[in-house]
């Protein structure tokens, strides 16, 4: 080492033994720091596997941990709300919504078609079984969601779907949702369904428009 040093510096002059010995030190302690701990951001818990099997739990901060293949950290997002979207994707630069059909048109109760979009907001509620209960969390969610939306609209009528049912049928999917994701060991929480567009499919609005006005009128 010190041979090294004498060739880079200026006039090819060495450096003190004790102070080749100082940054060794400094440079295994980085290393050191580095392999054997592990940092908690603020929004994360961090879940300890040793062997592959869960030791422990951490909350925000520094923690210890033995190098890999001994220990091995996940970090799940166990504060942060999650926003999952059915029959529609929106974003983009021009803030446009585009509609997914396939997910959106529902068959009623009473055998109409009906156009719904609708958000899903969740979040991790126990981290460990949401590591290692299901492969795919945010795609059984929606799966979840489309799935308990059909079925409770399935249940209704039209009418009651597009005036005043919206809140008794946000909260039916939510509960439905929560049942159905409990019985999966998902380990998630579903916070608020929220309808955003109830409506008759494009084709037949100005119909089913007209046909509304004319009982309006008897």
């Amino acid at each position: 080492s010190q041979d090294k040093f004498k060739q880079v510096m200026p006039g090819g002059a060495g450096l003190p033994g004790s102070l080749i010995f100082l940054l060794v030190v400094v440079m295994a302690a980085i290393v050191a720091f580095y392999v054997f701990t592990f940092r908690v951001n603020p929004d994360e818990l961090g879940v300890v596997m040793r062997f592959g099997k869960v030791s422990r739990k951490e909350p925000p901060g520094l923690h210890f941990r033995m190098p890999y293949p001994v220990d091995e950290v996940r970090l799940p997002k166990v504060t942060r709300q999650n926003i999952i979207e059915i029959g529609m994707r929106s974003g983009g630069a021009a803030r446009s919504v585009r509609a997914v059909l396939e997910e959106s048109l529902m068959l009623t109760g009473d055998e109409n078609i009906v156009d719904i979009n609708f958000v899903v907001f969740w979040r991790i509620n126990d981290a460990q079984k949401y590591l290692f209960n299901i492969q795919n969390p945010e795609g059984t969610v929606k799966a979840v969601a489309e799935s308990a939306m059909r079925e409770v609209i399935g249940r209704s009528n039209i009418q009651p779907i597009l005036t005043g049912a919206r809140t008794t049928t946000e909260a039916g999917v939510q509960e439905l949702m929560q049942k159905t994701l409990d019985g999966y060991g998902a380990g998630v929480l579903i916070q608020q369904v929220q309808m955003q567009k109830v409506d008759p499919p494009a084709q037949v609005i100005d119909a089913f428009r007209d046909v509304q006005a004319a009982r309006a009128d008897l």
